[in-house]
């Protein structure tokens, strides 16, 4: 899994956010992960700038750094105070010449519209749960039990609780109503995969490497609705989401499994045009590989998934963030020379 030849003299700028209204222990939990990543970077040989982002104003971040000395690593999940951001700030890399790790803002907006993926998944025929959306609770045209009901323009799990998951009609009504009153944007209702759920880190450019799957078990719960991942299973600790929900490395398939797996997420990789690396969900039943999203900017802290799976492939974490770096150099009219990645 590690490349041939990667340098590890390239400068760079190590751009993430941090939210002043974010509680004060989620805004240290941030600088320490910045931190471990930072090290792990100069354990690799990179020199690295840490740059947080603390207000929505990106172009004074910036101001004092030039885009030919450095690749910026992007771990930067929005402007803080502004909502459904991810892609602005890919957008102002753009405007500013910096050349950075990940996929270009348009592949990240159009990551958050579900339906739109969902579309662009059916018409590659590449498996996804039958869904809807619908921005009233008056005509619905659904009656396939359990399903699901999510926001349509959510990333994170946002808005995911045990509720979203519904057996019958009023609790699906009473679910688009939550929906449409708490977060102001229409509602998708998909068929409930309830089967095993992987996570698949893909990562390249033209040769794209799967790293070993992850499984989210479920195997605490017997009932169906809590058999998903919510908000509080990734960001809430003591609940019982958070505590019980277990990550399995490698999820174990046979060999036929696994590459009809990764498969299938590559071509969801391929499908939305992902770049760089991205981290595809998906969910296994009667045999069938579904896709539940893709996410072309994963979060990556250490205690993720992406970064366990990397490590189990043979890849520390300043090793697999010093590819991704690489990758992006290739963009670079300046470090781009003397890569194979």
């Amino acid at each position: 899994m590690e490349p041939a030849k990667r340098r590890r003299d390239i400068p760079v700028l190590l751009l993430h956010d941090i939210d002043p209204q974010w509680e004060l222990h989620e805004q240290e939990a941030a600088h320490q992960s910045a931190q471990i990543l930072i090290n792990e970077l100069q354990n690799e040989g990179h020199s690295v700038v840490d740059v947080p982002v603390t207000h929505h104003s990106l172009d004074k971040v910036l101001k004092s750094y030039n885009p030919n000395d450095y690749i910026l690593f992007n771990w930067c999940e929005g402007l803080p105070g502004v909502e459904h951001s991810e892609h602005t700030v890919a957008q102002i890399l753009e405007e500013k010449q910096f050349v950075y790790t990940g996929s270009p803002p348009d592949i990240l907006l159009l990551s958050w519209n579900k339906a739109a993926i969902k579309k662009l998944l059916q018409i590659k025929n590449i498996p996804t749960p039958d869904g809807i959306v619908t921005d009233s609770t008056s005509v619905i045209d659904w009656d396939k039990f359990p399903a699901i009901v999510k926001p349509a323009f959510e990333h994170c799990s946002i808005g995911i609780t045990e509720d979203s998951v519904v057996t019958n009609r009023k609790e699906l009504l009473d679910r688009i109503d939550y929906i449409l009153s708490n977060f102001n944007q229409p509602a998708i209702v998909e068929d409930f995969i309830d089967g095993r759920e992987f996570h698949v880190t893909l990562w390249g450019n033209g040769v794209i490497h799967a790293l070993p799957p992850a499984e989210m078990d479920f195997s605490a719960f017997d009932d169906i609705k809590d058999r998903v991942c919510t908000y509080n299973s990734k960001f809430k600790p003591g609940t019982s989401h958070y505590e019980n929900i277990t990550l399995k490395i490698p999820a174990q398939l046979d060999n036929n499994q696994l590459a009809i797996l990764n498969e299938t997420a590559l071509q969801a990789y391929r499908a939305l045009g992902c770049r760089d690396y991205a981290r595809i969900d998906i969910r296994l039943k009667d045999g069938i590989f579904y896709i539940l999203d893709i996410n072309p900017n994963p979060d990556f802290s250490p205690d993720t998934s992406t970064v366990y799976t990397a490590e189990h492939a043979g890849l520390s974490y300043g090793a697999f963030a010093s590819c991704l770096i690489n990758l992006a150099a290739l963009r670079h009219h300046v470090y781009g020379e003397k890569i194979t990645i």
